[in-house]
């Protein structure tokens, strides 16, 4: 009985301190729950906010730090307010929820069908560097200034900076720090299946820093060439993804830019009324020949499409004026194109198919630990389905193939490997019934083949804490095989063209990037080039009349060509930036040299104004094949083996005008002189006007040409979904030939109007559908040409024109529209995007002249080109 009451006391005991242990934790947990927070604070991260609560209350916040980011900055202002409300604010748009279990708080991850109805979540990441010496910034804030409420950071000890688990769309990053001027990065596109990856450089500021006033630059109002002050342009990897007329082609897009004209059927560059041939390419800093399919079948340096995808597209500089230093061998402008970096954490891929072929594309990891990446992209293309949809009948087939790897290493620098390689055929059939030939070209078939090939190996080291030296070895190949067979009345075929063509060109350049003071940094280097080469040209001079073919180019020899530079940028103050340079070129052919200053400088002016001038004597070598002309007359004797090189004065003047924070004001008046021009005596023929392939001409250094007008840009930066850019020039071009007359050029087009507009809706349950609408308007001059001769062209059986009268006669204006469609759909881990494209969509009819061998007349013929393109493309 006693041991019975004993536990019945002992249990009720328990009873009772159980109960009292309940009750405490009720209140505790009720309290707990009542609790009241006051935060008020800008630019505080998630960890400080987690903080908050737990110094505020009694809770514990649990979390991981692999999964959320608790260094990401929000601006929060809340004062009395329960739990829910601070942690639904502090975890908005981060992808994460919470759960409390007692006095415990645990962060997770949204399920899969909670995510059902919320926008799609991707990652923002980068790195911020100095802009003249490329050393990283460590501590810089970075801002994403178009989120409600703004998120924010600061970049690591290494300048890198990361925002995850971002809602796609598009966003501006504002970047500032401490001694260097803030800039604004425009536009960033992000999507569910693909990070957005920055690179963001900033100029220093030399003022001392109570005199400070903070303005953001654009990134796009300056080069990215830190040695450029003015005369570039910035083609951002964004812009070819959303410019109409574009189709996948960098060239073509560039034709937006004031100053440069483009075509329909080609993507030659007429820059300030220069002829496309004396435009230089390059790539990861290396020049390289015409990167184009077809180069130069449609007209001296254009071609069809670049065969650089814009997959793999990274921002690229384009030069239309005075140009730096170590920019030579170009005398109208330079397109200094990059392969962007593929992602070194997560693996990523894109496959398209359309009327014009399929495009497949990859990127990711080599090795995460050591930070390595590939970047691999191959397109083939078949134009048989997209002439069925416009009506032409080319036979085009080609493809191409493009990839980078990058190297990082912690002591030994940056390696990068980089290739281009593009496989281009086009076979053209005649007509087989001779009662339907009307002109020569019905009685022709043709057989072209291009090959190119470029493999480059790139290094960059850091040798001191502001200088880095960068070097180059690279191989470029290029070979064209061209033949024209034509058929007599009794179907028996007579060779009229065969030329081929193999060049090889070794490639090693170096330079010193050297940032000596906040003041001054310099760039100094060399190029070297080995070319080995073997060309063959044979044509009938009059196909028309069957002249079996001359050799009038014959060349299988190796010589060197050797250039270097040095270009200093001053910082007299913060408004003023002065840059002086030197350049000199030798060809080992015939041992020819030059030397070429260059100078610029810029004024900041108040309310954001900005006013520049540069000046650049330039010079440029003649193709290959025209030093191993051979006429008639002169039998084997090589007539052009001392042509010496083209040159140019480049006078440009600059005003810009930041009118809002979207819409930029640019004016540049210019003026170019051209010498030592390669004409033919006597006559008025001029290598600035040449477009053919298969050059017959002894020439000689006497001609003369120049360039004058004026170019205005008004753009509208993308903000609250729709841009717009409006661009037109007003120029006149002029020329001497052999006869020294003052003439119109062939690209003397007068005016050139370009106005691109475009607009996204977003719409959808979780704003994961985008639909774009882009349009391209383009009234521009039209090219000039030679009178005809009807009388001499009957003689003929051929078209001969009147060169006394050289290019006295213009084309009609042409007025073209491109429109391009696009609708992008967001899932989880991948994105659809449908697109429609169209090139001349309102059927402009382009002019031309044939000879018909009927009616044995030259009679005028029309056509519309009309490019069109439909595809399907998903990334993931």
């Amino acid at each position: 009985m006693f041991l019975s009451n004993f536990k019945i006391r002992q249990i009720y005991s328990s009873y009772k301190i159980i109960s009292l242990i309940i009750f405490l934790f009720i209140s505790i947990y009720s309290n707990a729950q009542n609790e009241k927070f006051t935060i008020s604070r800008r630019n505080i991260t998630v960890k400080q906010i987690f903080e908050q609560i737990e110094a505020q209350s009694k809770y514990t916040v649990a979390y991981s730090r692999v999964q959320i980011d608790v260094n990401r900055k929000i601006t929060i202002k809340v004062q009395k307010v329960d739990l829910k409300e601070v942690l639904e604010r502090t975890l908005k748009d981060t992808g994460f929820t919470y759960k409390i279990k007692g006095l415990h708080i645990i962060i997770v991850p949204i399920s899969a069908k909670t995510l059902h109805g919320i926008t799609p979540r991707q990652t923002i990441k980068g790195i911020v560097k100095d802009a003249s010496s490329g050393v990283p910034i460590p501590y810089a804030t970075i801002v994403l200034s178009n989120t409600n409420p703004q998120i924010g950071m600061t970049s690591d000890s290494l300048g890198y900076f990361r925002f995850n688990n971002i809602p796609i769309g598009r966003y501006d990053i504002q970047v500032s720090c401490l001694g260097y001027e803030a800039v604004v990065m425009k536009g960033i596109l992000l999507t569910s299946a693909k990070e957005a990856d920055c690179t963001i450089t900033m100029s220093e500021n030399t003022q001392k820093l109570e005199e400070v006033v903070v303005h953001a630059k654009i990134d796009k109002e300056r080069s990215l060439n830190p040695m450029a002050l003015t005369g570039g342009s910035i083609l951002t990897v964004e812009e070819s993804s959303r410019f109409a007329g574009g189709f996948d082609d960098p060239a073509r897009l560039v034709s937006s830019f004031a100053g440069v004209a483009g075509g329909i059927n080609t993507n030659a560059l007429i820059i300030r009324g220069n002829s496309p041939q004396y435009t230089q390419w390059r790539m990861e800093g290396v020049e390289i020949s015409n990167p184009t399919h077809y180069a130069d079948m449609t007209g001296l340096g254009g071609g069809l499409l670049t065969g650089l995808s814009a997959n793999v597209l990274g921002n690229s500089d384009f030069f239309n004026s005075a140009f730096p230093a170590e920019y030579n061998n170009a005398l109208a402008g330079v397109f200094d194109m990059s392969m962007r970096t593929g992602n070194s954490e997560n693996y990523e891929y894109a496959f398209q198919i359309g009327l014009w072929g399929i495009d497949l594309a990859s990127e990711g990891p080599i090795s995460k630990k050591n930070n390595s990446s590939y970047l691999f992209n191959y397109r083939y293309s078949f134009s048989g389905l997209s002439d069925v949809v416009s009506g032409a009948d080319e036979g085009l087939n080609y493809q191409d193939l493009a990839f980078k790897f990058n190297f990082p290493t912690k002591k030994a620098g940056e390696f990068t490997v980089w290739g281009l390689g593009l496989l281009d055929k086009v076979l053209r059939k005649n007509e087989e019934n001779p009662e339907k030939w009307e002109y020569t070209s019905d009685k022709q078939e043709s057989d072209n083949a291009f090959a190119k090939g470029m493999l480059g190996i790139g290094h960059k080291i850091y040798c001191k804490p502001n200088s880095y030296i960068k070097t180059s070895l690279a191989a470029t190949y290029t070979r064209v095989h061209a033949i024209v067979d034509q058929a007599d009345d009794k179907m028996v075929y007579h060779r009229m063209a065969d030329m081929q063509y193999c060049n090889t060109d070794i490639i090693f350049s170096s330079y010193l990037h050297s940032k000596i003071n906040s003041r001054h940094f310099n760039r100094t280097g060399f190029t070297f080039t080995r070319m080995d080469y073997n060309l063959d040209f044979n044509l009938s001079e009059k196909m028309s009349q069957y002249e079996p073919m001359r050799q009038i180019a014959k060349g299988n020899h190796s010589d060197v060509a050797f250039s270097a530079f040095t270009s200093s940028v001053f910082k007299l103050n913060n408004n003023v930036d002065v840059g002086i340079g030197l350049t000199g070129q030798y060809f080992g052919l015939n041992n020819h040299w030059t030397l070429e200053p260059r100078f610029s400088i810029k004024w900041k002016l108040p309310k954001n104004q900005v006013l520049s001038f540069a000046y650049g004597l330039n010079s440029m070598r003649s193709r290959l094949d025209y030093y191993y002309v051979k006429t008639a007359e002169a039998g084997e004797t090589l007539v052009n083996k001392e042509l010496d090189f083209s040159k140019t004065h480049h006078f440009s003047l600059s005003y810009g005008k930041r009118i809002t924070d979207n819409l930029y004001l640019k004016v540049e008046p210019y003026f170019q002189y051209l010498y030592d021009i390669p004409v033919e005596s006597g006559t008025s023929f001029s290598i600035l006007n040449y477009n053919g392939y298969g050059l017959d001409k002894a020439l000689i250094n006497i001609g003369k040409g120049r360039n004058y007008g004026v170019d205005v840009t008004l753009e509208r930066y993308l903000a609250d979904g729709w841009y717009n850019l409006l661009s037109a020039s007003l120029f006149k071009s002029e020329y001497v030939g052999g006869d020294k007359k003052w003439r119109n050029t062939r690209m003397d087009q007068r005016f050139i109007i370009n106005g691109l507009v475009g607009k996204e809706w977003v719409f959808g349950k979780s704003k994961n559908k985008v639909f774009s609408a882009n349009v391209r308007l383009t009234y521009q001059g039209g090219n000039r040409y030679t009178p005809i001769s009807n009388e001499e062209s009957q003689v003929e059986h051929g078209i001969k024109e009147d060169e006394t009268r050289a290019y006295s006669l213009k084309l009609p204006n042409s007025f073209t529209t491109d429109l391009t469609l696009r609708l992008r759909v967001n899932k989880k881990r991948f994105t659809h995007e449908f697109s429609f494209m169209l090139l001349n969509a309102n059927g402009f009819r382009q002019t031309g002249y044939a000879y018909n061998i009927v009616t044995n007349s030259v009679e005028r013929k029309r056509y519309a080109p009309i490019i069109p393109n439909i595809s399907w493309k998903i990334y993931f």
